[in-house]
């Protein structure tokens, strides 16, 4: 694919999807980052068959319950990088900073535009946000 192609691309979302330990408290943790609530389907002992998290910019990721016995659903908890876009670093900065996250990068503008930084939450993912969106 050539630069013009690239320039002339339209992209469609991807879902990431996140298996997590406690599924419940990952949500809350994103709520106070600033993400809105999506479904939650609930299943039989508390299992969270599928959840998914609004980027109120745009986007979203499904989080549910580990499950070693289900093949589709056997990703190591902890396992996960994600890059979220927004127009606001700094205000998702400081949420992260309320919220207790531990900082990986801290905020910092590069040398190719963008402004943002790294963090982990509770489950040991990586979240980066960025202005940088291609």
């Amino acid at each position: 694919m050539d630069t013009h192609e690239m320039d002339s691309r339209t992209d469609h979302d991807i879902w990431s999807g996140i298996t997590a330990t406690d599924p419940l408290a990952l949500r809350a943790w994103l709520l106070a980052l600033g993400f809105t609530e999506g479904i939650l389907v609930e299943g039989e002992g508390g299992i969270v068959q599928h959840s998914e998290m609004l980027w109120p910019e745009g986007g979203r990721v499904m989080i549910s319950s580990a499950r070693p016995n289900d093949p589709h659903f056997t990703m190591p908890v902890g396992g996960a990088m994600l890059y979220v876009v927004t127009d606001e670093p700094d205000a998702v900065h400081s949420r992260a900073e309320a919220a207790g996250a531990r900082f990986t990068r801290q905020m910092e503008d590069s040398d190719y535009g963008s402004r943002g930084f790294s963090i982990l939450d509770p489950e040991g993912n990586s979240w980066s946000f960025g202005t940088y969106a291609g």
